[in-house]
């Protein structure tokens, strides 16, 4: 793969220089060297690699010779024999202030980042009228620093899909997923770039942990005829249009002319096939033009309102920048824009994809680990903000690229990235990332607020206890204020019971909590006093079985308050009553409410309260609170309304 810093246009699918006809015959001719250096000028950095070596076997390579060589070497990613050969022309001629800077460039992108600092401080100090290298210095230091304190992304080489050749750019498709690669060499139709066969189209499947892949084949779409580069490719949701990027090779390519040789540059263009039965028909993106630029590297954005992809269209911040078009109302694209200075910078940005509202790219205008670097901001179009890099080790000292999210949700996100790093199987491979989210702790409180329930004003100088599910004290806290707060453990059940001098408890019961964020649960505690003579007020949930009088378990619990009340009150003595429905006989409901009453206070004398404290009263249905008297039909509910036990304050 041609290495994308210090291109002319595009890498990875990036541009091939051909030889126009009439310089054939003279290169036939030619010796070694002017092969290798012909080769050279039009893009073939293999074969002029190849080419020097083999010249350099019986002789020294002039100064020329070794710089085209170094640069060879770093088109194709071999960056230890480029950084070899640019260490040999420093040596030879250190005047030149292009060479040191690239030598010290390339001590960066082999990860020797200390090496590579001290090199261009010393590049700084020695030509100091030459190119401003205070990003690439703080490269180096962020480089030490991420290296250091790496992100939490779990990276993994995808040998079911990697070769010694080139693979990259990931599209996840609901069923697998599409990538870039170079196939096995089965024809003469190799790359003088790279030595290998052309990009072509390949598909994957994805394993049961929806991320790795496997099974790669090759596709058999007519999009892959192509005789040249075909790659990468991005879709929209529904997954029947593909926007796929390749290199043209027809007629009317750019005409260039390098060191008195007339070449034609092929460059990119994109092409859109929208899927017609079992067949893709293709057309060109209109504001291709391959005669004066390259454009590729799609990606639609989540709507698929918004198509981003990269370009040398005049115009841009830098060599290649990110554009986009808007898709108007008829379908069609509008005229390209630039994604703005928060994006694109001196240098080179490519291989955007989207997720959300973020914006990945790959970019060497920023403080890099050494080659390309992965970038985010959030944003859309032209209004991005919080550029940042995704840091080691989704970066390295390598080219890192074609970064794209095929998840997220609150515990974890993954995807896939494109790198050279050393450890690979070679070249270029895919990787995919996990990043498992930190889990931050979630708080769980309960805010209560603690009422006077006759008056409803917010009661001071109050105690709470705190039960585990099984009754057992957890704790006990004073409430100076009105109101409290208690975190939590999740998923545990508690029982709060508020208590104050004078005053009936009030009880709650809290069912385990699951929270993903921070929750708060608001409670509001009424207390019934009962510090004053004549106040009178209804046990809440006291019932009984249908004419019986036994107190219920339920039951005991309300009238355990009563008892704890009384116990802190010593003073207090009360008339405990029962009262009916009007359904029945008023002689019946008299007796049976007296029984009920009775066996209510003969509970609590059983708790320790005194007898004398306590008066038992039945009114049956003679104090009814509300129209259903005999006769009166009337819901359940208002009968429920009359089945009452009261407790009124006798003395205080």
């Amino acid at each position: 793969m041609m290495k994308l810093s210090n291109k002319l246009f595009f890498a990875i699918v990036g541009c091939i220089f051909l030889l126009l006809a009439n310089n054939v015959g003279a290169q036939e001719q030619a010796s070694l060297a002017d092969k290798a250096h012909q080769f050279y000028l039009a893009g073939e950095y293999a074969k002029a690699a190849d080419m020097y070596n083999r010249v350099q076997q019986s002789r020294k390579l002039s100064n020329k010779e070794m710089a085209a060589v170094a640069d060879a070497y770093y088109q194709i990613n071999a960056y230890t024999d480029a950084e070899k050969w640019l260490e040999k022309l420093v040596a030879s001629d250190p005047t030149k202030a292009d060479v040191a800077l690239k030598h010290a460039r390339l001590v960066k992108i082999n990860g020797k980042y200390e090496e590579a600092k001290a090199k261009f401080l010393a590049f700084q100090q020695r030509f100091p009228q030459g190119k401003d290298v205070r990003v690439e210095i703080a490269g180096c230091d962020s480089a030490l620093l991420w290296m250091a304190q790496a992100t939490k992304h779990t990276i993994k080489n995808e040998h079911e899909v990697n070769t010694s050749r080139a693979e990259f750019a990931v599209l996840p498709l609901s069923n697998g997923a599409l990538y870039t690669a170079e196939p096995a060499i089965q024809s003469t139709k190799i790359s003088g770039m790279t030595g290998q066969a052309y990009l072509k189209v390949f598909s994957a499947g994805r394993d049961q942990d929806g991320i790795s892949l496997k099974y790669p084949v090759l596709m058999e779409d007519v999009f892959n005829s192509a005789d040249y580069h075909v790659g990468p490719v991005a879709t929209n949701e529904k997954q029947d249009v593909l926007f796929v990027t390749r290199t043209y090779m027809g007629k009317d390519a750019e005409k260039v002319k390098r060191d008195s040789m007339r070449f034609k540059r092929y460059n990119l263009e994109l092409i859109v096939y929208r899927k017609q039965g079992s067949s893709w028909i293709g057309e060109p993106f209109p504001y291709n033009n391959v005669e004066k630029y390259s454009l590729g590297h799609a990606a639609l954005n989540t709507d698929g309102n918004v198509l981003y992809f990269a370009s040398d269209m005049p115009g841009g911040k830098g060599g290649v920048d990110i554009w986009f078009s808007e898709k108007n109302s008829d379908g069609s694209w509008g005229k390209p824009q630039n994604a703005g200075p928060e994006i694109n910078g001196n240098g080179d940005e490519m291989f955007p994809s989207v997720f959300a509202d973020t914006l990945y790219f790959s970019s060497d205008s920023y403080a890099s680990m050494g080659g390309l670097d992965i970038f985010k901001a959030v944003g859309q179009k032209a209004a991005f903000s919080g550029r940042q890099s995704l840091r080691y080790p989704v970066n390295s000292s390598a080219d890192d690229f074609a970064f794209v999210v095929s998840a997220d949700d609150e515990e974890r996100q993954y995807g896939y990235l494109a790198s050279n790093r050393s450890g690979g199987a070679g070249s270029d491979d895919i990787y995919s990332f996990v990043y498992n989210k930190p889990r931050t702790k979630v708080t769980i409180t309960l805010a209560g607020k603690v009422y006077d329930k006759a008056t409803s004003e917010l009661l001071r100088e109050s105690r709470v206890h705190m039960f585990d599910n099984n009754g057992g004290l957890l704790s006990s806290f004073a409430v100076s204020d009105s109101h409290f707060d208690k975190e939590l453990e999740p998923k545990t059940a508690y029982k709060f019971v508020v208590f104050k001098e004078g005053y009936m408890s009030d009880s709650l019961f809290v069912s385990g909590v699951t929270a993903r964020r921070d929750t708060t649960l608001f409670a509001n505690f009424r207390l019934q006093p009962v510090n004053k003579k004549g106040i009178s007020f209804v046990l809440d949930n006291i019932y009984y079985d249908f004419d019986k009088y036994d107190i219920r378990s339920d039951a005991a619990v309300v009238l355990d308050q009563l008892v704890k009340v009384m116990k802190d009150n010593p003073t207090l003595r009360i008339e405990l009553s029962s009262h009916t429905d009007s359904r029945g006989s008023d002689k019946y409901n008299l007796v049976l409410s007296q029984h009920r009453a009775r066996s209510a206070v003969e509970y609590i004398v059983s708790r320790g309260i005194e007898r004398e404290r306590l008066v038992a009263k039945g009114y049956g249905e003679m104090k009814l609170v509300n129209k259903c008297a005999n006769g009166v039909t009337c819901s359940e509910e208002e009968h429920q309304a009359n089945r009452r036990t009261e407790v009124e304050v006798l003395a205080y």
